[in-house]
């Protein structure tokens, strides 16, 4: 059984994240999910699973043309258990049990309320994990192909290197196109002021700018293609509290008004940006978000650490801005074996980063 009990071992492996983080997600879940906790102690969750979220720009176009699109996407919106949780770049797997112990304990504990067992963001050759992780993440990946999963190309994963000794090298990398462009959205940082607090600092039990700043999550939330995880309020103050999490806020000023933050974690000696917020349409007449990733850059080289790791989603927009990508793979397991065939056949409508990648690399 499922264990009801929120408790997780100390020591994961793939962790980017301070281990904290893990636990505010399963005491403060996103809007519509159960957490749960398996009797290894791997995390995980239930939701009510629109199967087109991730799917190709053109099918889901063509599906929401159909008369019926919305009795469609009803009778594709499935109950599914997923292990692994959404505030985790990759799938964190508890160090002391193999590959193919994991698996099988977390389809033994699959319960049939749910139609679809999903592992989600299984890193693949990941150069953020050490050797170890890199083996233990292959040897779940060969346990999940051996007992039936469907293995299914994930997000891009964004990062750069600190190998720099300074931006002026960082962008001399970029083509001369991309740096005029990108000094000319950094004139914008001359109108803004940042201000930094360390998560759990005594500003931010200030209930009026908790309140702010979830608002400014929102804003960003709203305007996204994918709507999967939505966040509580309890959450974000939950983890803007936790001095533990060792978390650098950045918040963003124009003429005296917040229009932006950016949360990041400072963990294993790599910089992982987690959440932003953004007011609009101050946060675009400011390039904002060109020039919080600058900053995210001085910021990490200043504190000397290996990498900065910029999340999953605008792969278009971080490669401009000169990221290097890691891919993960999900490993799905549907319980019908006609749908298993059919999803098999249908999984490349569900590889959007990797399509992506495909095309802008011929």
């Amino acid at each position: 059984m499922l264990r009801k009990q929120i408790s997780v071992p100390p020591r994961f492996h793939n962790s980017l994240e301070p281990p904290g983080l893990i636990q505010h997600f399963l005491h403060c879940p996103p809007e519509g999910f159960e957490t749960v906790v398996s009797a290894i102690g791997q995390p995980g969750f239930r939701v009510k699973f629109d199967l087109l979220t991730t799917v190709d720009a053109g099918t889901l176009r063509l599906v929401n043309a159909l008369p019926a699109a919305g009795l469609i996407r009803q009778v594709l919106t499935w109950r599914t258990l997923f292990w692994g949780t959404t505030v985790t770049e990759y799938l964190p797997l508890p160090s002391q049990i193999d590959g193919l112990a994991s698996v099988g304990s977390m389809l033994s504990t699959w319960q049939r309320s749910s139609r679809l067992c999903v592992l989600k963001d299984i890193p693949t050759e990941s150069p953020l994990l050490t050797e170890a992780e890199r083996i233990a993440a292959a040897e779940l990946i060969e346990a999940c192909k051996n007992a039936g999963f469907i293995l299914i190309a994930g997000q891009a994963l964004a990062y750069v290197p600190i190998d720099f000794e300074n931006v002026e090298q960082y962008l001399s990398r970029l083509s001369s196109a991309r740096r005029k462009n990108i000094r000319r959205k950094m004139r914008a940082h001359a109108d803004i002021q940042i201000e930094m607090m360390i998560t759990g600092c005594e500003r931010l039990n200030n209930a009026e700018l908790l309140n702010e700043l979830y608002e400014l999550y929102l804003n960003v939330y709203r305007q996204s293609e994918i709507h999967f995880d939505k966040l509580s309020a309890e959450f974000f103050s939950a983890v803007f509290k936790d001095k533990s999490l060792d978390g650098h806020l950045f918040l963003y000023y124009s003429a005296g008004q917040l229009i932006g933050f950016n949360l990041c974690f400072i963990h294993n000696g790599m910089l992982i940006d987690k959440y932003i917020g953004f007011r609009y349409p101050a946060a675009r007449e400011h390039n904002l978000y060109f020039v919080s990733w600058m900053e995210n850059l001085a910021f990490a080289l200043s504190r000397k650490l290996s990498h900065y790791i910029a999340g999953w989603t605008d792969p278009e927009i971080k490669a401009y801005l000169g990221a290097k990508f890691t891919f993960t793979q999900h490993a799905v397991y549907v319980r019908n074996p006609l749908l298993r065939r059919i999803l098999d056949k249908l999984s490349r409508h569900f590889e959007h980063d990797k399509a992506w990648f495909e095309e802008h690399q011929q």
